[in-house]
């Protein structure tokens, strides 16, 4: 052998090392354990055939160094620094300017990286192994005690997994209640007869022919349990469902009662009023209210009175050629504040809301001797106010008496300003002029709602004030008549 193939002969000897060390283990943990030793010897080899280069390189590096020089320099070589790799005095390294010696110097760096990878590996892959026998271990002891208990209870383990234990269940939910308690006791003696037929009887023949009970697999009686439990589940979740349907069915039920109930009152109301109006007129709110005179003597009045009321909308229509000012279309007093409502239009004032003895100034204009639809909205919160002129909103405010409750048991009086609940009027302030149709809600109606009561699309009396003929009253020369507002109206236009 030539000088050439001993030098390679290291190497070539550490690549089959190598290829030996990075060959995969095999998935089979019996055939793991038997080439353990195998890849441990293959690492040891590696090891050595990796010193053993270093050691060539070292000696040819300082043969090199014979031939070029006659005399030797030694360095110290740096804590942690590679054996082999020169180092100039000041013990910073020496780039070797033979490209063999540098191409040998990257390969061992490569191949310790590479055996340090497989010792991870290799221990990596040992404590994987130890886990797997262990595992293996405990599934061949359950097998073992899996086949016993099979073979013990071969014929007598049967049970209806897909059957439907909860059967139908009827729409009632009192009686579904009912059913599902059935039900589940049902259940519960089913299970209590499985377990006494699952327990088989072992002949002890050293006893003379005794038998002993042997209890259920514990397994299956989890399986059992479980089964159980599920069912307790839906028993419960079903009858919860049931619950809350009863109570939204009773919450329906009620509030379409009252519904119907209020409907059936305020009909049987209609129908009383139809009964004791008076037969001139041709519907009984086809009437109007004429106050011809400025005098304090000429008045109508609502004989129903307000609740307590935290808004209201009141809609009227009026026909006025006054001057100067209309006077007073409507007030409401009550005890301690004979101003708690007014509308009214005084001398040269604009037409002016009171509400608990608050102004508001309107933008309405009616004294132009037509008939003319308005409506007031108003509302105790933030005391924001609306005026309507012809199913036009005019204008808009706020302030007017806000958080004031518009007080019960007072007196409605058509054409005066009462300074003392339902008396004490002012001529000068007196309405001069027609009224019809004044109605008075507790809520602020929509816009669209006053639309049509303006154009006569609608129809849609109060539910505080309806206008019927049997609720008011004239005094003092005042006079009903008959009117169909919306004919009279065209007429005029």
């Amino acid at each position: 052998m030539n000088g050439s193939a001993s030098a390679h002969l290291p190497y070539n000897n550490l690549l089959s090392a190598v290829a030996v060390s990075s060959a995969p283990l095999t998935d089979n943990p019996a055939d793991r354990r038997g080439k353990m030793g195998t890849a441990e010897l293959s690492a040891t080899l590696m090891l050595a055939s990796v010193l053993g280069l270093l050691y060539l390189v070292s000696g040819r590096t300082v043969r090199s160094q014979d031939v070029t020089s006659s005399r030797f320099v030694c360095n110290a070589i740096p804590p942690g620094a590679e054996p082999g790799c020169g180092y100039g005095p000041t013990g910073n390294r020496v780039q070797s300017s033979s490209p063999v010696e540098d191409e040998l110097r990257n390969t061992i760096i490569q191949l310790r990286e590479t055996i340090l990878q497989q010792m991870e590996t290799i221990v990596s892959q040992q404590g994987t192994i130890k886990e797997l026998n262990s595992k293996l271990a405990r599934c061949e002891a359950a097998a073992d005690d899996m086949a016993q208990g099979k073979s013990r209870g071969q014929g007598s383990r049967r049970k209806e997994y897909g059957k439907n234990t909860m059967g139908d269940l009827p729409r009632d939910p009192t009686e579904t209640i009912d059913q599902l308690g059935k039900t589940m006791q049902t259940l519960k003696g089913r299970l209590e007869n499985l377990e006494q037929s699952l327990r088989l009887p072992s002949t002890n023949s050293s006893a003379g022919g005794a038998s002993a009970l042997t209890p259920l697999p514990q397994e299956l009686r989890e399986l059992l349990r479980q089964r159980l439990g599920a069912l307790e589940t839906q028993l419960l979740q079903k009858v919860a469902e049931l619950e809350e349907e009863k109570s939204q069915l009773y919450n329906e039920t009620a509030a379409h009662r009252q519904r119907t109930e209020s409907a059936l009152n305020s009909l049987m109301e209609r129908i009383t009023e139809l009964e004791k109006s008076n037969n001139a007129f041709k519907s009984p709110e086809d009437f109007k209210v004429s106050l011809p005179l400025r005098t304090n003597y000429l008045y109508g009045r609502i004989k129903k009175s307000l609740p307590e009321m935290y808004a209201f909308t009141v809609c009227m229509w009026l026909k006025s050629s006054a001057s100067p000012g209309i006077g007073t279309p409507f007030s409401y007093g009550v005890p301690g504040q004979a101003n708690e409502i007014v509308l009214i239009e005084w001398g040269n004032n604009p037409i002016e809301l009171l509400v608990n003895d608050k102004v508001a100034q309107l933008p309405l204009s009616v004294s132009d001797g037509r008939w003319h639809h308005i409506c007031i909205t108003w509302t105790t919160r933030d005391g924001f106010w609306e005026a309507y002129q012809d199913g036009e909103r005019l204008g808009t405010g706020d302030n007017l008496a806000p958080w004031h409750p518009i007080k019960p048991g007072g007196v409605i009086i058509l054409g005066q300003e009462q300074d003392i609940v339902g008396g004490r009027f002012d001529a000068t302030q007196a309405f001069v002029g027609e009224l019809s149709q004044f109605n008075m809600w507790d809520r602020v109606l929509r816009p669209v709602d006053i639309m049509g009561l303006a154009n006569c699309s609608a129809y849609m009396p109060g539910n505080v004030v309806p206008w019927i003929d049997a609720n008011v009253e004239v005094f003092g020369g005042a006079s009903k008549a008959a009117l169909e507002i919306c004919e009279d109206r065209a007429f005029d236009s």
